[in-house]
């Protein structure tokens, strides 16, 4: 090979060395063609996100090919609305399959044709034993299997009993056709694995053709094959399967992909299982697999994260051979990297205290002049309305403060952003004792924030007119379950006991103006309150939805020590 670049060096792992030396070998006619082949029984997650930037990254790097294909092998959790979502996403993440969009539906043909030159060789059978049975006979690690009782019918007899199955003739779960291996092996998936099974469903692409379905360890080996894959990319947990995949190749004598595992993205403080997802969906946990507290990339992508800092965190993980859990924060501070660059500041008061400048013109009303983005200079600046009459955050205020509390307090001063230096007079309660209003003056010779005497001012707090401001709703998100590892509970618990009942916030916040016009899919940093997306599906035109993306600082590391 050729001399790597800086970037190519940066991005090497052992997968890439791997696919260096079959190259410099001349393996594959110097190919490279990768895929990622989901199941569409869920929504794709994080940790697809992970396989999808890996297998389309070394086909584009290596000026290769990348096919996406579904293997669409099981029509009793398959739908087409999971097939869509699974396009989008893959588009999204930029994974470019060109007009390679393949399903392993399209082989149903081909892998029954080959399942019958199986059984021909006297390499296959068809079993009659219920599918506990089969479980039950496969024995355990330290122990050896037995033999179907059906193990050694005559290829006529199970040539019949195959074609009778294929049209439908048993019920479900009567027969499988097995493949005829080592009941004694070592390896539990080769003591005579199930290929097919009988199962009267309709297949979202094949209708009611089929009454015969592949297993995934049949399918898997052939559709790689049937495509040319020079290099089958998978999770840690297909490594004892390999073996099987190879010796179905190997009995039909044709093309061999590469097999190469890394371990799985496993996160922090949720759960990457399409099951448990699924159960959080239908237990109304989560408002939909597109709710932004879900790992899905549906749900990360409308909370705001961009596809470019999930591939920055990819990079950033990199790939192994050993499992581990990635904390949160990791994730996050990719897309904290990015948008600290790229979103314009905006500001908004989540939880709003009204403020008076008892000293300002009632009629009066500027503009101060903020920074779009000091990261980015030529954003340039915007106008905001001032006036007499603010909201701040009610956070920050205390009538009766702790010591080095630098926000507002009666007798302190504070700079409001990009505006003037203000002094608190004094705190208005109502009958109940709560505080309704702050009165302050404001000093005139401070516009823009800034003193001429040379004094300090150590706080500085972010505010908007209430005159000119509108009110949104706003989402703040936290995590979906308090624990780092939420599956870790004790025997007889659930998972969904350390679900957080406080991952979702929603406020009546008090914005700007300017961003009341903002448009669906647009992204702002709230100053001092974190990164905000307007929610693509709840925003309207005038009246937008935000959902904060992320905070400014990493605050999961407290997840842990709450109660």
């Amino acid at each position: 090979m050729e001399n790597k670049t800086e970037e190519q060096q940066l991005k090497s792992n052992f997968i890439r060395e791997i696919i260096d030396a079959d190259l410099a070998a001349g393996k594959n006619n110097g190919r490279v063609h990768t895929r990622f082949p989901p199941e569409p029984n869920g929504y794709l997650h994080i940790g697809h996100a992970k396989s999808i930037c890996l297998n389309s990254g070394i086909a584009r790097d290596y000026k290769g090919k990348f096919n996406l294909r579904f293997d669409d092998t099981n029509p009793s959790k398959e739908e087409q609305e999971y097939v869509d979502s699974i396009i989008e996403d893959v588009k999204w993440l930029g994974g470019d399959f060109e007009d390679r969009l393949f399903y392993a539906s399209d082989y149903f043909a081909a892998m029954h044709a080959w399942a019958v030159e199986l059984i021909k060789k006297g390499k296959a059978y068809v079993c009659d034993l219920s599918p506990e049975e089969v479980r039950s006979y496969r024995g355990a690690p330290a122990e050896s299997g037995k033999d179907s009782p059906t193990r050694n019918r005559t290829v006529e007899e199970n040539l019949d009993l195959f074609a009778r199955m294929t049209k439908g003739e048993f019920p479900d779960g009567s027969r499988t056709l097995r493949a005829k291996i080592d009941m004694a092996h070592p390896n539990l998936n080769m003591r005579d694995p199930v290929m097919y099974r009988i199962l009267h469903a309709s297949h979202h692409r094949q209708g009611d053709k089929w009454f015969v379905y592949p297993m995934y360890d049949w399918a898997h080996g052939l559709e790689d094959s049937t495509e040319g894959i020079t290099h089958s990319i998978c999770t840690l947990e297909f490594e004892d399967h390999r073996p099987l995949y190879d010796w179905f190749l190997d009995q039909l004598g044709i093309y061999h992909p590469r097999q190469i595992e890394f371990a799985r993205l496993n996160l922090g403080n949720t759960v990457l299982s399409k099951r448990k997802l699924l159960e959080l969906v239908k237990n109304s946990h989560v408002d939909g697999w597109d709710d932004p507290r879900m790992p899905t990339i549906s749900g990360i992508r409308r909370r705001g994260y961009t596809a470019a800092s999930i591939h920055a965190f990819c990079e950033e993980i990199g790939v192994s051979k050993f499992n581990s859990i990635i904390d949160i924060w990791v994730l996050e501070n990719a897309v904290r990297n990015e948008l600290n660059k790229t979103a314009p500041r905006a500001m908004a008061v989540l939880r709003p205290l009204k403020v008076v400048l008892t000293n300002y013109p009632e009629d009066k009303t500027e503009e101060m002049e903020a920074v779009n983005n000091p990261e980015d200079p030529s954003t340039g600046t915007r106008k905001v309305p001032f006036c007499r009459e603010l909201y701040i955050e009610r956070d920050d205020f205390m009538e009766v403060p702790p010591k080095k509390f630098f926000r507002m307090t009666p007798g302190q001063e504070v700079r409001l952003r990009y505006a003037y230096i203000i002094k608190c007079e004094k705190a208005v309660h109502d009958a109940a004792g709560n505080i309704t209003e702050v009165h302050c003056s404001y000093d005139p010779a401070t516009r823009g924030g800034t003193t001429q005497d040379g004094r300090k001012i150590k706080g500085t707090i972010h505010w908007v007119s209430a005159r000119h401001a509108f009110s949104a709703r706003v989402h703040l998100y936290d995590a979906l379950f308090t624990k780092r590892d939420p599956e870790d509970v004790e025997e007889g618990r659930d998972y969904k006991e350390n679900i957080n009942p406080s991952s979702l916030e929603i406020f009546d916040a008090s914005l700007e103006p300017g961003l009341k016009n903002a448009a669906a899919g647009s992204r702002f940093q709230f100053e001092r309150l974190g990164y905000f997306f307007a929610d693509p599906k709840d925003s309207r035109p005038g009246t937008p939805v935000f959902n904060r993306t992320v905070t400014l600082r990493d605050s999961w590391a407290k997840m842990e020590k709450k109660p």
